[in-house]
């Protein structure tokens, strides 16, 4: 009997573990709940159009959320700060991607605090207090854990530079300002660089007002992503500087990394990568690309 031989053991115990992971994946509970399509009216006009139930306050269906959010909609009414809807259904509403599912993301803290801040007093105007449901300290500080914030948000309708306040002549950069200096970055420079996302992108118009310069690019693919919610779409990205280093050519793939700039809530693009330099080497791969993109980047200085 084939059973009775090693390899037909081999094959049993095998087919065993299989069954079992093919019962484990069908238990209740065993598997994370998937996203869903945001329903609740007040956070439709939100960024993202996917959350994920228990939500950070326990309500198990949209439908309990909504009963809940709208006891807000007179402070929303007020306009007593610009963050306020954003925490409200960052909170009732998590955003759900792909590579967060195990648990909903959390607003930052400073998301909460602003809104806190602004509408706060008139709460207590009316004789009311901050919800401690919606308590601040109980939510992650920016740089130091997985939050999300109207910052990390990039649209696919971004808006232009505004004017340098600070230079009224507006003069554009200098040229003779701009030198850029090719770094063969280690993985743990690269690491400690924290990028929020890398995306290959086709650079389609290059713009410079003041002293900011923003690179108009239709997003191919996305080759990593954290909080940054990039749409497959034609998006606005800013530098640091007046400098584009490397300087880039319209028409052209470019793998592209960068973070955000909180300040001033912008997306900025810190590291260029020519796409034809990974095309040729033969690298397509999106593992063995990241692992490229460790050791060959240009930065500014």
């Amino acid at each position: 009997m084939v059973c009775g031989s090693p390899g037909g053991m081999l094959l049993l115990r095998a087919g065993l573990l299989a069954l079992a992971a093919l019962c484990l994946l069908r238990v209740p509970g065993a598997r994370a709940a998937a996203c869903e399509p945001v329903r609740i009216p007040l956070c439709k006009s939100l960024p993202w159009n996917m959350t994920k139930m228990p939500n950070h306050l326990h309500h198990s269906t949209q439908a309990n959320a909504i009963l809940a959010i709208e006891q807000f909609e007179g402070l929303l009414g007020t306009h007593c700060s610009p963050d306020l809807l954003f925490f409200l259904c960052a909170m009732y509403a998590p955003i759900c991607t792909i590579d967060f599912q195990h648990e909903p993301i959390k607003p930052c803290k400073s998301v909460c605090e602003r809104a806190r801040q602004g509408c706060e007093p008139i709460l207590i105007k009316y004789r009311h207090s901050w919800p401690e449901s919606l308590a601040c300290e109980e939510l992650p500080v920016y740089d130091r854990g997985v939050c999300i914030s109207p910052e990390a948000i990039v649209t696919a309708d971004g808006t232009d530079f505004p004017m340098d306040s600070s230079n009224g002549n507006c003069r554009g950069a200098s040229s003779e300002r701009c030198k850029c200096k090719p770094i063969r970055a280690t993985q743990k420079t690269y690491f400690r660089n924290n990028y929020n996302y890398v995306i290959r992108a086709k650079v389609k118009e290059i713009k410079t007002k003041c002293h900011d310069v923003t690179a108009v690019v239709e997003v191919k693919e996305i080759l990593k992503s954290s909080l940054v919610n990039i749409p497959r779409d034609t998006v606005n990205l800013y530098t640091s500087s007046g400098c584009l280093c490397p300087p880039l050519n319209v028409n052209e793939e470019y793998i592209i990394m960068g973070y955000e700039d909180e300040e001033r809530s912008r997306d900025l693009t810190l590291a260029f990568l020519h796409w034809d330099l990974s095309t040729f080497l033969g690298i397509t791969d999106k593992f063995y690309l990241g692992f490229l993109i460790s050791y060959m980047e240009w930065v500014y200085v």
